[in-house]
């Protein structure tokens, strides 16, 4: 009996098998609340990292893409909870946005990443993860998150310097040069100094510009230093009543600034805003991590 053939058969048998099986078979490495992490996915995330440039070494880079997937995992687990979910299509937008901050099309930072080696579906991953711990932070985090206004206050008094405790009313006396003009900011900023050296007071201010071409007073009204720019701020702090600020170059001529009233007015309403934006953001920061690591506490973890 001739076996060849039968030998031929069973050489082609495993040839297909060898071909048809997956370049890298996918083994768990973690599961979180009963969802799997593989190596492959770990791999794919260190990938990910090292052309972001993060981790020293294959490493470190492997053990943070572990910890990256086992976070992620805990939010997604956390959004599905609270019967959260993204689309598809809101992660193309995230994509996009990526892509876009990194002035690229989607389809150019597809090829960029494949050709680094890195599988973009671990990027898509993290920016479901991403947009899932953002519903989650907006519905069960921020509405825990309050701020004192009372400790808004006291940071807003440690913060407010003497260059920012006065009220001012203002004048801005502008020396335009005319758009299409040939007339030189140089040669306006001489007028300028010359109407300075002039200056006798807010009363003679537009009485004193109509000397000049092309001068304008402008009303400012009422302001408080921290409503100026702080080199403007800082400044006026140094002058008196009746005094006008140095020439500086603005977007149509040169610009002076002239004193007509200073009062010393510890003024915190516009430093306290900001301050409330930065103490809100500090404090949600603060209330996201915790909520995380209680996640992470309450989780059943399994490495293998």
């Amino acid at each position: 009996m001739n076996i060849r053939p039968l030998q031929n058969l069973f050489a082609a048998f495993a040839l297909l098998l060898l071909f048809s099986a997956p370049a890298m078979a996918a083994s768990v490495q973690v599961t979180v609340n009963d969802r799997p992490i593989t190596d492959v996915q770990i791999s794919e995330r260190s990938q990910l990292m090292r052309i972001e440039g993060r981790g020293a070494s294959n490493s470190e880079r492997r053990r943070m893409a572990e910890e990256e997937l086992i976070n992620e995992a805990l939010k997604l687990s956390e959004a599905d909870r609270l019967g959260i979910t993204i689309s598809e299509s809101e992660v193309d937008s995230a994509y996009e946005n990526v892509a876009r901050n990194a002035n690229l099309t989607s389809t150019r930072l597809t090829q960029l990443l494949q050709e680094a080696g890195v599988n973009i579906q671990t990027l898509r991953d993290r920016l479901r993860a991403g947009a899932a711990w953002a519903q989650v932070t907006q519905r069960a985090i921020t509405p825990r998150v309050q701020v004192s206004d009372l400790d808004v206050t006291q940071r807003a008094e440690q913060q407010v310097e003497e260059s920012l405790s006065y009220d001012y009313l203002l004048k801005e006396i502008i020396f335009i040069v005319p758009q299409g003009s040939n007339v030189s900011i140089s040669r306006r900023r001489a007028e300028a100094e010359q109407y300075r050296r002039s200056f006798q007071g807010c009363d003679s201010a537009v009485e004193l510009s109509m000397s000049y071409t092309d001068a304008a007073v402008v009303d400012v009204g009422r302001r408080h230093a921290t409503q100026l720019p702080d080199a403007i701020a800082n400044e006026l702090a140094g002058l008196n009543e009746g005094s006008i600020s140095s020439p500086r170059v603005i977007d149509n001529g040169v610009s002076m600034l002239a004193i007509c009233s200073k009062v010393a007015a510890r003024d915190l309403t516009f430093i306290k805003d900001e301050i409330r934006n930065e103490v809100g953001t500090e404090l949600l920061q603060e209330e996201v991590d915790t909520y995380l690591q209680q996640l992470r506490e309450a989780a059943i973890i399994i490495r293998r």
